[in-house]
């Protein structure tokens, strides 16, 4: 996560958990196992819901966070952390309800006294009371499902496939737990500054449970598009594929990615856009590269003349950083967002305003095709290329970039490429001073 995101991150739980503990004071007061117990349950349960709210919202690839938290990248990765905290939270939620009841079988506690409870008057406190043991047994097999549904989609090791569909059932169970958690959240708590604030982030986060069992995540940025080309490089394991976008693409900037489904049991898959958008010919390019199941079957899948759908445009990394300079590092299949900008620059023309750029690219496999096409866009963009080959140029470094790029301290650093490159390169900029904050910018290209 980026430094604003980990504040956001951090600032989420300790605000809440705040206002919490400012309306419960009487928790520091409290003696007694099953007392604290109960106050437990209740500072867990609402920190777990209220971050399951917030990661279903940002579940929508809702444009207006997007921009400001720098990529739905960045976002899914916010979304991602919300999921694993929540269910760190409901676990030690879970524990505290039934490890005293595993004590007192087992003779280490006595059950608690409880004297004759009051009468209850007011219709809808009985209402929620009658509905306690529905709630608590819809709650309990719910938090087993989340489990479940969270170890699959965070375990890379599941195929996409399996993730994609056992993630559909999660706004499911999310249902359950809201009518749990609006059940049995202390009633009280409902006419406290804490309540507005819940019931709005449940209510938010069931719409989005709706939109998603409907399957109308992102429907308003999706258009129909006729595959018009299939070009192949070998060498690299990689296609190309050219696209007729029907009416209602908005346009894109180089930099940004798509959703594409070519086969509805597969579902959407990202993918960078590897060309520059001209209204008057409205094509966009992809180029993907065999690194799974699905993307390794894609030359025997797409033909020419196959409709797909496209959703889009997302994403943050679009070149905008106004410093004289620019480097580019795309390592591997990481090229593509360059290759994009490189083709947007050569339509600009010679005259237009832009950073001098030296753009280096990294790659294990070589496809001569392939590596003269870039050199020609580089050439047509104005834009000083580096290729480096492992086995003939060795790995590339901080220090190499460094070396070729003297006015290294006056550029920004754009990178995509694989996650550990990109993160041992940005310490090593940063141990050299550069404010990698604002100056290093890299796609996070992960989607779980």
């Amino acid at each position: 996560m980026t430094r604003m995101n980990k504040r956001l991150f951090w600032g989420f739980w300790i605000g809440l958990s705040a206002l919490w503990l400012a309306l419960n004071l009487d928790m520091f007061s409290t003696t007694g196992l099953f007392a604290l117990r109960q106050f437990f349950m209740q500072w867990l349960g609402v920190l777990a819901i209220a971050a399951m709210s917030v990661a279903m919202v940002l579940s929508l690839r809702p444009r207006w966070p997007e921009v400001r938290l720098g990529g739905l990248d960045k976002m899914y990765r916010l979304h991602k952390w919300l999921g694993i905290g929540a269910l760190g939270l409901a676990v030690f939620h879970w524990l505290w309800s039934e490890a005293p009841k595993w004590a007192v079988g087992a003779g280490l506690l006595d059950s608690p006294q409880r004297g004759p409870r009051p009468e209850i008057t007011e219709p809808v406190r009985a209402f929620l009371v009658s509905l306690r043991g529905t709630a608590e047994g819809l709650g309990e097999w719910a938090f087993y499902g989340v489990v479940i549904l969270l170890v699959i989609a965070l375990v890379k090791l599941v195929p996409y496939r399996l993730f994609r569909y056992t993630h559909r059932a999660l706004p499911v169970a999310y249902l359950m737990l809201v009518f749990h958690s609006v059940v049995l959240v202390d009633y009280d708590m409902w006419f406290t500054p804490l309540g507005p604030v819940l019931a709005l982030l449940m209510l938010a986060g069931s719409y989005a449970a709706l939109v998603s069992l409907l399957g109308a995540i992102g429907r308003n940025r999706r258009v129909s598009g006729e595959i018009t080309a299939i070009h192949r490089f070998p060498g690299v394991r990689t296609l190309e594929t050219d696209i007729r976008l029907g009416a209602g693409w908005p346009g894109h900037k180089a930099g940004q990615f798509a959703f594409v489904t070519s086969n509805r049991f597969e579902g959407a898959h990202p993918y960078t856009i590897a060309s520059a958008w001209n209204p008057d010919d409205p094509r966009i390019t992809f180029v993907t590269k065999a690194l799974g199941d699905h993307t390794s079957r894609l030359p025997e899948r797409l033909k020419k003349g196959q409709w797909v759908r496209v959703e889009g445009p997302y994403g943050c990394f679009t070149f905008d950083d106004g410093l004289p300079r620019q480097i580019w590092v795309g390592a591997g299949i990481g090229i593509t967002p360059f290759i994009a900008r490189l083709k947007e620059l050569a339509a600009a023309g010679p005259d237009a305003v832009r950073p001098e750029i030296d753009l280096f690219h990294s790659t294990r496999e070589v496809d001569e095709a392939a590596l003269e096409r870039l050199a020609a866009d580089a050439r047509n963009a104005n834009v000083h290329l580096h290729v480096l080959i492992d086995d003939r140029d060795g790995h590339l470094s901080g220090e190499r970039i460094r070396a070729d790029v003297p006015g290294w301290r006056d550029a920004g650093l754009w990178f995509c490429g694989p996650s550990g490159f990109g993160k041992a390169l940005r310490a090593d900029f940063a141990a050299q001073g550069m404010d990698v904050e604002n100056r290093f910018h890299q796609e996070l290209f992960e989607m779980r």
